[in-house]
């Protein structure tokens, strides 16, 4: 396993439409691995494949809640939101600042796991917002994009 760079600021490549995974295989699940190395060496929540630089549909989360095991989503969808929360967030793609930006306060998503097997998650507060953040990186869509206030740091 390994820690990948990750792409930071406006790298063209976090603005790109990330594809459908349809491999499962050995290159899929290495990148996975890499992800959570890579997520938990610099100390974040989430992580979207395409913040290391590979345009896929694959998003790992861990909140790191009590009881919360963490989650690989690979081809990732928002079936269902509800609420309304309006919290600090940061990006580890836009390093040394956070901001307050509107996301639901709980989503619904179907998903595939490593495996291909389809499932639904339904998360609220920091899992939600952690869902609409992340699937929007597959989409080439920032927080930054959504910011309602800056924060200083």
């Amino acid at each position: 396993m390994a820690i990948r760079n990750i792409r930071i600021n406006e790298d063209p490549i976090l603005r790109k439409q990330s594809k459908k995974v349809e491999d499962f295989g050995r290159r899929t699940q290495i990148l996975i691995d890499d992800m959570f190395d890579t997520m938990y060496d610099a100390d974040g929540v989430g992580l979207a494949a395409v913040q290391v630089g590979v345009l896929k549909q694959i998003v790992v989360i861990d909140t790191g809640e009590e009881g919360f095991e963490p989650l690989v989503l690979v081809n990732p969808e928002i079936i269902a939101e509800e609420g309304e929360q309006h919290t600090p967030e940061g990006c580890l793609s836009v390093p040394g600042r956070s901001a307050v930006c509107r996301r639901p306060n709980k989503v619904t998503v179907r998903a595939q796991n490593r495996d291909g097997e389809e499932f639904e998650v339904t998360g609220e507060g920091l899992l939600a917002k952690a869902f609409s953040h992340e699937i929007d990186h597959l989409h080439g869509i920032l927080y930054t994009d959504k910011v309602e206030e800056w924060l200083e740091r």
